[in-house]
C-alpha cells in the first residue's frame, strides 16, 4: 500500500508475489530430513566512517527466502508436521516512533506476519537470547557461519557450530549451498526482472554511447551510465563498473575510472544497473571518437564471433556447461587470432590475451550461486554471462597495430530448452550499430 507506484496486489517485492516466496520455503523444507531448522540472517547498516552509512543491500539468501529487505533481521524455519510443513519465524525491529523520525519507517512484527506470512514475530533484539534454545532442539541445524557484516552475533554462531573452541549444541550444516541449489534455476518472474534490468541498462549503453567523445574524463561516463540506469528505475549499480579508456582496459577489474578519454582510444566499459533485487552484467567496446580503426575492427569482430557463437551454444538442448563453452570461445579467439597472422606465445592466450573465464551465473548477485560449478550442464531457467574479450599487452611479439588495445563484449543469457534468450540485447554490439549510436545527438 505504501508502493502502489511499484507493486501489484499480492507482491512482497516488486515483480515477486508473497505465493513464489512461499513456495521457495515449501521446496527447501521439504527437502531437509524430519527435526531440521534453518537459520538465515540479514545484513547490517554498513558504515564507510562515524554515522555514515553506505547503502543499504540486502544479505541475498535471507532475501531469496523472505523478501524482507530491512537490516538486523533473521529468519527461522522450524519442520513441523503441520499443513504448512514448517513454523516461520522472524526477528525483526520493532515499531519505534522516535527511530524511524530520523531512519524511515519500520515493518514492525504485525507486518511481519500479515505481509510477509511469519507465523511468529519476535523483537531482533532477542535473537540472541532465543536462537540457541530454539536450535537446540533440532538434530539437523542450517545455517551459514556469519561474517563481520551479518546479524549473527559471532558468539551466539560459536555455540550453534561445532567448533573446538565453543560448547557446541550439535554438528550444523551450511545452508548457503541448498539455497543456491534453488537460486540457480530462475521463475518466469525473475527472468521477466532481469529482462527489465536488461533492457534499462542496455539503453543506457546507448545514451552513454551518444555521449562519449574525447573530451570527457572515464568517470564521467560512469556517471551518464549510472543516471541513465536510475532514471529508467534501476535503484544502484549492481556492481562498482569498469570503465578503461584505452590500455586502461588491460587491467580486467581496473575500477579507478579517474582518466581522461583519448582520441583514437577504444573504451571498454563493464557495467549494469540492479532491479528490484536483481543484476545485471553487461560489457561493450566502443571507439571514444565514434569510429573504429581497421585494426580495432580486426580484433573486436574476433570477440564478437566468439560471443556469438557461444551464445548459440546456451540452451539445455546442447547439454554444455560453461567450462566446455569457455574451451569453445578460447578455441574461436585463437582461430581468429590466426585469420589475423597474430602468432601468440606459449600459453599467452589463456594467461595474458584472454584471462578470464566466458562466464558465469547471474542472478540476485552479479557472480550468483558461487558454490555452484561451472561444469554442471546448463538447464533451462539458468541466467549466465557470455564474456570473451581480447587485451593485447605492449608487447614486441605482437603487431604494433594491435598493442594496447582491450576488448570485451559481454552478454547476459537466459537458458532456454532449444534457444537462447539474449536479455542484454538493447546494448548495441555490431560495429555498425555502435558506430551509428556514437555519432547520434552529439553536441
Amino acid at each position: 500500500m505504501t508502493h502502489s507506484h511499484l507493486m501489484k496486489q499480492g507482491e512482497i517485492t516488486p515483480g515477486l508475489s508473497a505465493s513464489e516466496y512461499e513456495l521457495r520455503r515449501s521446496i527447501l523444507m521439504q527437502g531437509l530430513p524430519k527435526g531440521s531448522i534453518v537459520i538465515a540472517s540479514s545484513h547490517r547498516t554498513r558504515f564507510m566512517t562515524n554515522n555514515i552509512f553506505y547503502p543499504f543491500h540486502q544479505q541475498t539468501d535471507f532475501y531469496y527466502l523472505c523478501g524482507f529487505n530491512e537490516p538486523d533481521a533473521a529468519l527461522v524455519l522450524e519442520k513441523n508436521d503441520s499443513p504448512r510443513g514448517y513454523k516461520m519465524t522472524m526477528f525483526v525491529a520493532l515499531k519505534n516512533a522516535n527511530v524511524e523520525m530520523w531512519e524511515g519507517a519500520r515493518t514492525g512484527t504485525e507486518a511481519a506476519k500479515e505481509i510477509f506470512g511469519a507465523d511468529e514475530a519476535v523483537d531482533a533484539n532477542l535473537f540472541r537470547y532465543r536462537i540457541v534454545d530454539m536450535a537446540s532442539r533440532y538434530e539437523n541445524v542450517y545455517f551459514d557461519y556469519p561474517n563481520a557484516s551479518m546479524f549473527m552475533p559471532m558468539d551466539i554462531a560459536k555455540k550453534l557450530h561445532n567448533k573446538p573452541d565453543s560448547d557446541s549444541i550439535t554438528t550444523t550444516k551450511s545452508l548457503s549451498p541448498l539455497v543456491q541449489e534453488l537460486r540457480v534455476i530462475k521463475s518466469e518472474a525473475e527472468i521477466k526482472i532481469m529482462r527489465q534490468a536488461g533492457e534499462i541498462s542496455g539503453k543506457a549503453f546507448i545514451e552513454t554511447m551518444k555521449f562519449t567523445n574525447p573530451e570527457r574524463l572515464e568517470h564521467q561516463i560512469y556517471a551518464k551510465f549510472d543516471y541513465e540506469c536510475r532514471m529508467r528505475g534501476s535503484q544502484m549499480m549492481a556492481y562498482v563498473p569498469v570503465v578503461a579508456g584505452g590500455s586502461n582496459a588491460l587491467t580486467m577489474h581496473y575500477v579507478n575510472n579517474d582518466q581522461p578519454l583519448h582520441d583514437g582510444d577504444l573504451l571498454l566499459m563493464d557495467a549494469g544497473g540492479e532491479l528490484n533485487g536483481y543484476a545485471s552484467d553487461i560489457t561493450r567496446t566502443w571507439p571514444v571518437n565514434g569510429k573504429f580503426t581497421e585494426a580495432q575492427k580486426d580484433l573486436y569482430e574476433v570477440v564478437l564471433h566468439a560471443n556469438k557463437e557461444c551464445i548459440k551454444l546456451c540452451t539445455e538442448e546442447h547439454g554444455m556447461s560453461l567450462n566446455q563453452i569457455h574451451d569453445v570461445s578460447m578455441r574461436l579467439t585463437k582461430e581468429g587470432l590466426s585469420k589475423l597472422g597474430i602468432k601468440p606465445l606459449a600459453h599467452d592466450v589463456d594467461r595474458r590475451l584472454y584471462p578470464h573465464h566466458v562466464g558465469h551465473y547471474l542472478g540476485m548477485d552479479v557472480h550468483d550461486t558461487g558454490d555452484i560449478s561451472r561444469s554442471r550442464p546448463l538447464k533451462e531457467g539458468m541466467v549466465i554471462t557470455i564474456e570473451p574479450g581480447l587485451y593485447i599487452p605492449r608487447d614486441p611479439a605482437y603487431p604494433e597495430k594491435y598493442q594496447g588495445i582491450g576488448i570485451r563484449i559481454e552478454d547476459n543469457v537466459a537458458i532456454g530448452k532449444t534457444v537462447p534468450h539474449v536479455l542484454s540485447v538493447t546494448a548495441p554490439k555490431e560495429v555498425v550499430d555502435i558506430e551509428y549510436c556514437c555519432a547520434s545527438d552529439k553536441e
